[in-house]
């Protein structure tokens, strides 16, 4: 195992987990080296519980698995950073993250303002690509995009571009909405395979257009 991690008495690290996407903190859990292992060979994010004493993987019972798409160390070795795709609710109360409940003292502590967000449906589409990305299946169709090449994913926005205008022209509103879906697939292919997060864009769009009332 990596020597940069340093394991407390115990051997343990806190393992602070965000999702990749969002980038939202989704919960706290503790890892010694086996837990560590098991998430990087399994791809599935797994820890130790102290109370039982034993390894689990997150939604072993529940279903809600973490799927891992990174793992990073702070710069003293002793605290690691998961960034993973949730299947479904972190926390065991259902809601999306363990931490909701606001501190206060003396009085009500203010809120953080949100870091931008895609929104549920991009958010779990830009999930579906990933994955695609990650273990280029046979047969994917975002795999074989992928596997063409920048330019070839760059013509093929170009061409539902076109699709989108032809629809709006032919004034079917369903057939504006099902080629722009397909726009946006293909514009978040093509952001993958960039290598640029959709948090980005989202976060280029709250810069354009402030929530004022424009």
């Amino acid at each position: 195992m990596s020597p940069k991690i340093q394991w407390n008495e115990a051997g343990l690290a806190p393992a602070v987990v965000q999702d990749a996407v969002s980038g939202r903190v989704l919960m706290l859990a503790w890892m010694n080296e086996e837990a560590l292992s098991r998430t990087i060979e399994s791809g599935r994010v797994h820890f130790w519980s102290r109370s039982r004493r034993t390894l689990w993987k997150k939604g072993e019972t529940s279903g809600n698995e973490l799927h891992l798409r990174s793992l990073t160390a702070d710069c003293d070795g002793d605290v690691l950073l998961v960034q993973a795709d949730p299947t479904g609710p972190t926390c065991h109360t259902g809601r999306t993250s363990c931490f909701f409940e606001p501190v206060t003292e003396g009085g009500r502590a203010p809120e953080p303002a949100p870091a931008p967000e895609l929104g549920p449906a991009l958010s779990a589409l830009t999930r579906i690509v990933r994955e695609r990305a990650a273990s280029r299946p046979e047969g994917s169709y975002t795999a074989a995009l992928l596997n063409a090449g920048t330019p070839r994913i760059a013509q093929k926005v170009g061409e539902e571009a076109v699709e989108v205008s032809l629809a709006a022209v032919s004034g079917s509103a369903g057939e504006v909405v099902n080629e722009t879906v397909d726009l946006v697939y293909h514009l978040l292919v093509l952001l993958e395979a960039l290598g640029i997060d959709g948090r980005q864009v989202a976060a280029e769009i709250t810069r354009r257009f402030p929530d004022q009332g424009s």
